[in-house]
């Protein structure tokens, strides 16, 4: 069996909150438990795609991943090695094989350089290219991997629409040959029609280069259409995963059911989803030990409360946490 590029073992972020002056004064703190002891997998060439509100920790999850911040506790292993373990020499060489495409395509990039320099710069900052000539040359291979031409070197992002932004976002992305691309709700910030393109140059790019992606999206129809498995987050938790087609097509959590349910249908005879969960969300603040869906939960028992549910197989490769399924 592969083992996988990457493996993400317990990997946890907390957070301390002071709220004011009185509350530091009297030692009184606050933990925001922003990813909480998650777990997950991914093979060479694979895609998975991780879901779930705003504020649940997908995006700091990402972030842990790439180091830009550090986590309270857990593992990040890159082909078998340990990434928590690196220096910074080692660290900043091993950012060649994972990058990170933020949401917005605008402020991910810098307002007061050309498309070359914006370009050029991660062949310089790891030896990619020598010379003027050498590095010009690669800029305008990655251009037009992603659909832009010559015409577009020396123009700077504001000249762009969102969708181009978000193609040159992701040419600096593979303008190091990197292994893994996680992308940071990559098109939620993009129409519709401009979304379907990127989902597309990102799949034939994938096809083309064998990249491994962990795609973090709220969209589900944009998480079925590039996604080989899937992996829903609750208030920092994994409450499900396993391959899309298994998890769209027969939902075991309580929380991906009611997901599910949300998706709006272009059907007007189709009669409206049944509400499954009521009450407000779970606040990552200082959260209930148990279920963090217990109180919105309508097949809770007492135990939920007090018990975290661990991620159980309930079908080949599909994990539910869950006390009662």
């Amino acid at each position: 069996m592969t083992a996988p590029l990457l493996e993400v073992g317990n990997l946890t972020k907390y957070f301390t909150l002071n709220s004011d002056m009185v509350s530091r004064i009297a030692g009184k703190t606050k933990t925001l438990k922003a990813v909480d002891d998650i777990s997950f997998a991914i093979k060479a060439g694979e895609t998975l795609g991780l879901v779930g509100e705003s504020g649940c920790g997908k995006s700091t999850t990402g972030r842990l991943i790439t180091r830009l911040i550090e986590p309270t506790a857990g593992t990040i292993r890159l082909k078998g090695e340990d990434m928590l373990s690196f220096d910074n020499a080692r660290m900043r060489s091993v950012r060649k094989d994972v990058q990170l495409v933020f949401q917005d395509p605008y402020s991910s990039l810098n307002p007061r350089k050309t498309i070359m320099q914006i370009l050029a710069r991660p062949l310089e900052i790891h030896g990619l290219a020598d010379g003027w000539r050498a590095k010009r040359e690669r800029v305008l291979e990655l251009l037009n991997l992603v659909g832009l031409g010559v015409e577009h070197i020396d123009r700077y992002p504001h000249e762009f629409s969102g969708g181009q932004r978000q193609r040159i976002a992701i040419a600096r992305a593979l303008s190091v040959d990197p292994e893994l691309v996680i992308g940071d709700e990559p098109v939620s910030a993009l129409d519709v029609s401009v979304q379907a393109q990127i989902l597309n140059l990102l799949r034939e790019l994938q096809e083309k280069f064998s990249l491994t992606y962990l795609f973090i999206a709220h969209d589900l129809s944009v998480v079925r259409h590039i996604s080989d498995r899937v992996a829903v987050m609750y208030v920092g938790k994994i409450v499900e995963s396993g391959p899309v087609e298994e998890i769209f097509a027969r939902p075991q959590h309580p929380y991906t059911k009611a997901l599910m349910a949300a998706v709006p249908e272009a059907d007007p005879d189709k009669p409206a989803p049944k509400l499954t969960l009521h009450g407000e969300i779970a606040t990552p603040i200082d959260p209930p030990p148990g279920c963090r869906l217990c109180k919105r939960c309508p097949i809770a028992t007492p135990n939920c409360d007090t018990d975290p549910p661990p991620l159980r197989e309930v079908a080949p490769n599909h994990f539910v946490a869950c006390h009662n399924i």
